[in-house]
């Protein structure tokens, strides 16, 4: 288990994070969820030793992680780290071994996640000749090359295609379901939905929502609902009070019930105006709960 307990971290006048805490479980896909910014790749530095933080711990399994924890770290940086002249393959098994991995084990290790992540052909080019996303593939490769007991990926669908996102998603939940916790960033935040046990949002260095989605969901409190009616909402919504549009479908309206609203009261207007062909709650996508989490 990986815990980031109270980390303070600070640029000269600017404040990067103040006062970060969260926890990533075993076996846990954790989204790491912000703006430009907002202290992620800070964190994820600090989690990986490159950082200090002024304040607060960085925990593994119990106890303050130290570097013989952290050689067992796998990593990607959002920026590239390797090194553009030097063939695929033997720069994967070198990495490999600088983590400790015996050279017999480095190799078949790095014969492993070539063909995995469907890098086999280009093991003995040089990564300068590489696509852009064959260059992210590599440098996710490197992460996973030492076998490593965590998983920290900043940024890692940046660039991939639709296959390369699906090659990735398929090797993070794999390692989720063998006990080894992945902590990774994204703005695509349908793919964090779609993808992670639990999510923290940051916003100015500081934590301001945690948990699963669906936890996210129940705190929240007010439901959307979904009205498909042919006819203009502003006739039929007239009367009803505490009512908001939220938003403008093709076919009707997504509707925002405040505190002593009756959702009955509003089927009833709707239907008042026309044939109502849909009517139920909309859970909030992870999207428009970040947007309330950061908003001023």
């Amino acid at each position: 288990m990986l815990e980031i307990r109270g980390l303070r971290r600070k640029f000269g006048e600017f404040v990067a994070l103040e006062g970060l805490s969260f926890t990533v479980g075993r076996g846990q896909v954790f989204g790491f969820v912000g703006a430009n910014g907002a202290g992620k790749t800070t964190t994820m530095r600090i989690v990986m030793g490159v950082e200090r933080a002024e304040s607060g711990e960085v925990w593994w399994q119990g106890k303050p992680a130290d570097r013989a924890a952290r050689r067992r770290f796998g990593y990607m940086p959002e920026e590239r780290g390797l090194y553009p002249k030097m063939r695929v393959a033997n720069q994967l098994t070198y990495l490999a071994q600088l983590h400790g991995v015996a050279a017999a084990g480095a190799a078949a290790s790095t014969a492993h996640w070539l063909e995995r992540l469907g890098l086999a052909d280009r093991a003995t080019s040089r990564l300068e000749q590489l696509s852009h996303g064959n260059q992210q593939r590599v440098q996710l490769a490197a992460a996973l090359v030492c076998d490593p007991v965590l998983l920290v990926l900043d940024e890692p669908f940046a660039g991939l295609d639709p296959t390369g996102t699906d090659a990735l998603s398929e090797v993070l939940l794999d390692l989720a379901k063998r006990g080894v916790p992945v902590l990774f960033s994204s703005h695509q935040l349908e793919l964090v939905e779609r993808l992670c046990d639990a999510v923290a949002i940051i916003d100015h260095g500081t934590l301001v929502a945690s948990g699963t989605v669906e936890e996210l969901r129940r705190r929240r409190g007010q439901l959307l609902w979904r009205v498909d009616v042919a006819a203009d909402h502003r006739d039929w919504m007239a009367g009803l009070r505490g009512v908001t549009v939220e938003r403008e479908t093709d076919r009707g309206v997504v509707l925002r019930l405040g505190c002593g609203s009756d959702e009955q009261a509003v089927l009833d207007a709707a239907r008042a105006a026309g044939p109502v062909s849909h009517f139920g709650a909309v859970s909030p996508t992870l999207a428009e709960l970040y947007r309330e989490a950061v908003s001023p």
